[in-house]
């Protein structure tokens, strides 16, 4: 079972998902922490879990890094600017400044 942009879901959408995996099924969750597209205010239910079930036995995390981005040669260097317009531009409270 593939949950695709799990960036976008709720944290009562993540939860709902993964708790309805069948035994012998296989679930992986794909998402791009970078590319929250959720009303403000409405945490990612991706991050959620990510901080919920760190330490859960059978549950595996693999983050990627800019160099791992496998499309056209351009994106990585567009999400590499990307990055560092965040971290020049970010708020003492973590936020992005528009």
């Amino acid at each position: 079972i593939i949950l695709d942009e799990a960036q976008n879901t709720t944290r009562e959408q993540m939860k709902m998902f993964l708790t309805r995996i069948g035994f012998g099924s296989t679930a992986v969750v794909t998402g791009d922490t970078s590319q929250i597209d959720l009303p403000k205010g409405t945490q990612s239910g991706l991050t959620h879990a990510m901080t919920v079930l760190d330490e859960v036995a059978g549950i595996t995390f693999t983050e990627f890094a800019n160099k791992d981005v496998v499309r056209h040669p351009l994106v990585q260097r567009v999400v590499s600017a990307y990055d560092a317009f965040e971290q020049r531009n970010a708020s003492p409270r973590g936020e992005s400044l528009p």
